[in-house]
């Protein structure tokens, strides 16, 4: 990699985009970079090829990650199943997370209530092109993986398409997101994360808050209807419960859960439509394209409504969603990774306690 000055290192190699000032380094020092970024040896990898060789097989030796000063607001990091080291803890709730919430046959259950909410999308994008108004694809698509998640984990919508609680909770979600992936000095010197030097750190842990009371007030109200057995519901909700009231998760774990599960499944699923649509927009020739294969589709189907099972029918409209994820990808960096000990990757040796960073970009 570049060389490092004294004292900040690689620091002002960085830029305003980190992900592309590291895609245009490894044009000149290869795919796999060591970076110093302050204190903290970093280990940058640019290619397929090398995370490959990093997830197969380096990944137990790579499982743990580096915390970033930000997360430690709330004891997110403490709670989160994302930034825990491997554990007993860890496990468990991987586990939880494999086989009692997002498992096969609840994903299979829930597809009905998928095909409802796409369904919705599309009444209000028609509803809008009758009345000649336009239409905010990032918002429309927002509300609706919103109501999605809201559906399944609570068995209720938690906004609607004509009203501005989508745009509320959009906003408090791209700020946890925007505070986790503020640069922060503290990073580069440990040492200032005593002080949060920059107050990110604090708000942040308010944002947390402010997330968390929307959960408080739902969980409330359904532990309210199970203790008078009026509880209808048989959802995620219920279950997360279910394992709070044996002792296999705290409160506080069910609360840190819910935030990365609706922080990570909202905005990016929307975030992701609304390039994809712009994209399209830009190229009208390959909007045609996939058009006519979806109108090709509907044909051969006699008509009827395009399920979840279709979707190996349209390979040009898949291809559309993976160049979006490359060009546009919701987090341009994964979380970041820790050398437990030295590592072998692609021919190099990654020292212990490096931070190792994949770039998607």
């Amino acid at each position: 990699g570049p060389k490092p000055v004294p004292i900040f290192g690689n620091i002002f190699e960085l830029g305003e985009k980190p992900h592309r000032s590291f895609a245009n380094l490894s044009k000149n020092h290869g795919p796999l970079i060591t970076l110093r970024l302050g204190s903290v040896t970093t280990i940058v990898v640019s290619s397929s090829d090398v995370a490959k060789d990093m997830f197969l097989k380096s990944d137990q030796a790579l499982a743990n990650r580096t915390i970033p000063d930000s997360v430690r607001a709330g004891d997110h990091d403490k709670l989160s199943m994302s930034w825990l080291p491997v554990s007993n803890k860890w496990r468990n709730l991987r586990k939880i997370s494999a086989v009692q919430l997002l498992s096969t046959q609840r994903l299979d259950a829930s597809q009905a209530l998928r095909q409802t909410k796409v369904q919705q999308l599309l009444d209000y994008v028609q509803d809008c092109s009758k009345k000649g108004q336009p239409v905010d694809i990032g918002r429309a698509a927002f509300t609706t993986s919103l109501n999605l998640l809201s559906n399944t984990f609570f068995s209720m919508e938690l906004a609607h398409h004509n009203s501005s609680a989508s745009q509320e909770f959009k906003q408090l979600m791209w700020c946890i997101m925007e505070e986790i992936g503020r640069p922060n000095y503290a990073d580069y010197f440990p040492i200032l994360g005593y002080f949060d030097p920059f107050g990110i750190r604090r708000r942040l842990a308010a944002y947390f808050d402010k997330l968390i009371v929307v959960f408080q007030d739902i969980i409330r109200e359904r532990l309210k209807a199970r203790s008078n057995n009026s509880s209808v519901t048989n959802d995620i909700l219920d279950t997360l419960l279910n394992l709070y009231q044996e002792n296999e998760l705290s409160m506080d774990e069910i609360n840190h859960l819910l935030v990365d599960i609706f922080d990570a499944g909202t905005d990016t699923t929307a975030s992701t439509l609304e390039w994809a649509m712009a994209e399209l927009v830009k190229n009208p020739e390959m909007m045609a394209k996939a058009q006519a294969e979806i109108k090709q589709a509907l044909e051969n189907e006699n008509g009827s409504v395009i399920q979840e099972t279709d979707i190996s029918k349209f390979p040009y409209l898949q291809a559309i969603v993976k160049e979006t994820l490359r060009l546009h990808p919701p987090t341009v960096f994964l979380l970041p990774r820790k050398a437990d000990t030295d590592v072998e990757l692609y021919g190099y040796t990654v020292p212990k306690n490096a931070q190792v960073l994949v770039n998607l970009w």
